[in-house]
């Protein structure tokens, strides 16, 4: 039990003792009182963040991203200060509820200044019934299980996998949800149907323009094993199915997982001539995982994901070639050709995060080391699995001011020439993090 139920019949408890206790010429003389408002729930609630970032980047100058981003502008550095304010909330009455997300960010390098004003969500929800709720607006949606990746989050927006609890953009949709308790092992079930509209000024980024889509997902808590299935139609992208899983085997102990399907997925492809071309494959994700809390308060995340829409060790070296041929044309005859193929490539699917095949993570945090109060180092850890490329990144947060966290966080690369994370603009990043919650 929670908020106003659960509280009462302890407080009424306490106050009866409390009388018992009591002489009686002391109960007559005090004045007793209970104020039930401060239980209440507030039809206004709100908060967010601001923050300062200062960056340090080491540029790998022989780098196939660093050539392709910085050819005509080369440099062994980059120092970047950035600014970010996030705002959300929620204002309730009666049945209905709206909900938002609102994130404004500004940046400085030697290279530009960029800023952005974005609207994550900004959604109402009408709740005629328990078991019933209607949302319309932008929400970002967070389906799956796993940590880092979600292969059946066919409405989300992709993790950043180095900060995979950030705010994430969400798409404008309309919502039904319903909700069905019942006894026995199979205890809740819930169905959730989403229409996502793509045309023109509206979720344009999600997929071809001029359509309707529909996403369903159906929750089963069977056992103490939550369970979804999920499934996706619609010609903004191609179909796809999937179901995912989640168990505490301890109380301490997780396991997670997911499998997705797509029968046709459409995939552009560099071709021997180094223009794109389209295929459809038939796309088989999945992803398995566990969690896990020491006595001393260690939490370790290891995920196995396997990205079946993804490119093989050879696809993406030829992707990587071809950066290389097209710097070196570059430097010989001013030609810009290649280096044009190689960002249409980039864009078309080769330059989105972790395009390979096999990945493992790893992530450990450790509460308080050695009695060492509001301090929180971390390691997190992404390997390629194919091409055995890796990225490693320590961190310590500190948060003993109140409503303050500072964060120091490092990230190194490594690997060969034509191997994912060998590859990468940078070898090597510092960034430290001064960030204020209200």
């Amino acid at each position: 039990m929670t908020g106003l139920a659960a509280r009462l019949p302890l407080a009424s408890s306490l106050l009866a003792l409390l009388m018992l206790c009591t002489p009686a010429e002391s109960r007559a003389a005090e004045d007793f009182s209970f104020d039930l408002s401060s239980f209440e729930k507030k039809p206004l609630e709100w908060g967010g963040f601001g923050e300062i970032k200062f960056e340090h980047m080491d540029i790998g100058q022989e780098s196939a991203l660093a050539r392709l981003n910085l050819y005509d502008q080369p440099r062994a550095d980059l120092d970047r200060l950035s600014t970010a304010l996030q705002l959300d909330g929620r204002y309730s009455q009666g049945i209905t509820s709206f909900n938002w997300v609102l994130k404004a960010t500004a940046q400085q390098d030697q290279l530009a200044w960029a800023d952005t004003a974005d609207i994550y969500e900004a959604a109402l929800e009408i709740k005629p019934t328990a078991a019933t709720s209607i949302t319309a607006g932008k929400k970002a949606y967070k389906w799956g299980k796993g940590y880092a990746w979600n292969p059946v989050g066919f409405i989300n927006r992709p993790k950043d996998a180095n900060n995979p609890e950030e705010a994430l953009e969400g798409y404008i949709a309309s919502e039904l949800d319903l909700i069905l308790s019942m006894d026995g092992p199979l205890s809740a079930v819930a169905l959730t149907t989403v229409v996502l509209p793509v045309w023109q000024g509206v979720n344009e980024d999600f997929g071809q323009e001029n359509q309707a889509n529909l996403a369903a997902k159906l929750y089963l808590l069977y056992r103490d094993t939550d369970i979804d299935l999920m499934v996706f139609e619609g010609d903004s992208r191609s179909s796809r199915y999937g179901i995912d899983f989640s168990r505490n085997l301890a109380t301490n102990f997780e396991i997670h997982g997911e499998l997705a399907y797509i029968p046709e997925l459409r995939q552009s492809f560099l071709l021997d001539d180094n223009t794109l071309g389209s295929r459809e494959v038939s796309a088989l994700s999945t992803l398995l995982g566990i969690r896990y809390l020491s006595e001393n308060d260690l939490t370790s995340i290891i995920e196995y994901y396997h990205n079946g829409g993804g490119y093989n060790e050879d696809e993406l070296a030829d992707f990587l070639s071809l950066i290389h041929d097209g710097y070196t044309e570059f430097l010989i005859n001013s030609s810009e050709i290649l280096l044009n193929q190689a960002e249409l490539a980039s864009q078309r699917g080769y330059g989105q995060a972790q395009p390979g095949r096999n990945y493992l993570y790893a992530k450990f945090t450790q509460k308080d080391p050695f009695d060492l109060l509001y301090v929180s180092p971390g390691l997190t850890a992404i390997v390629n699995l194919d091409d055995q490329s890796w990225s490693l990144s320590p961190e310590v947060v500190y948060s003993g001011w109140t409503n303050w966290e500072v964060r120091l966080h490092l990230s190194l690369t490594g690997g060969d020439s034509l191997s994912e994370f060998g590859s990468k603009l940078f070898h090597n990043k510092a960034e430290l993090r001064l960030r204020y919650f209200f």
